[in-house]
């Protein structure tokens, strides 16, 4: 288990990034096109929204209240401060609650949103215990990190064996949301630039400044090692595995 030493320099790197995970507004708009027609003034849940880009793009897309839930109060000072220079902090609402134990109402939500962050729990966990959530066709748009090949290398599979190991094809994953209970709308893999642009460049110009500021100390320094390895494992891997959008209905 983490230490609260490895706990505080891992929040340390995340902190002050455009994203906590890979994603961009194109990809989140792409994602949204493939819903069906939803109420003039929908109501959304974005679980696990992190400093909330997509949250403020998804209040750009529709007339929606938002219900944006994270575990981090940093995080959800900074959505609210961004939803205030967005001019939507009237329809957008933070509340610090857990993924795993979200305090709502069934049949309280028309769509459910989750960019980067359902792995915690696990794809299948995830569909089952948000799908009561959701309004009769009602909608779930998740991104979940994937194989996008069959076999991939041996250093890639040990990768993620240790970080997610329920990892595996599209596919296969797709087969979950049918057993699930959901009918698929759309899917398509992330660009590399979604993972890049607002998330690990950022991100690799922070662990600069680490090096330098932490030098000294060798559990920070493993921490900041540990991150520049999961972002030259993407520039080297990028073809075997990749975020994927998966957007579906509650049948």
């Amino acid at each position: 288990m983490p230490t609260s030493s490895d706990q505080e320099f891992f929040w340390e790197i995340h902190s002050g990034l455009p994203r906590e995970g890979p994603g961009d507004n194109e990809s989140t708009r792409k994602a949204f096109a493939a819903l069906p027609k939803l109420p003039d003034e929908p109501f959304i849940l974005d679980v696990a929204c992190g400093p909330g880009m997509q949250t403020i793009e998804l209040a750009n897309l529709c007339k929606a209240d938002i219900v944006a839930v994270d575990l981090r109060q940093e995080f959800l000072d900074e959505l609210d401060r961004r939803a205030a220079d967005a001019k939507v902090s009237d329809r957008v609402t933070t509340v610090n609650a857990s993924m795993m134990e979200l305090p709502f109402d069934d049949d309280s939500f028309d769509l459910i949103w989750s960019e980067g962050a359902i792995y915690i729990m696990g794809f299948e966990n995830g569909l089952k215990a948000w799908k009561p959530l959701l309004k009769k066709g009602g909608c779930l748009a998740v991104t979940n990190v994937s194989y996008l090949k069959d076999d991939v290398p041996d250093e890639v599979r040990k990768f993620w064996d240790a970080g997610y190991p329920e990892i595996t094809t599209v596919a296969n994953f797709l087969k979950v949301v049918e057993r699930c209970g959901y009918k698929l709308l759309n899917h398509f893999t992330l660009p590399t630039s979604a993972w890049m642009n607002d998330y690990y460049t950022p991100m690799e110009k922070h662990l600069q400044a680490l090096r330098a500021k932490d030098s000294g100390n060798s559990v920070a320094l493993k921490a900041i090692e540990e991150s520049q390895h999961e972002i030259d494992m993407y520039r080297k891997h990028s073809d075997d595995y990749g975020y994927v959008f998966y957007v579906m209905q509650s049948e």
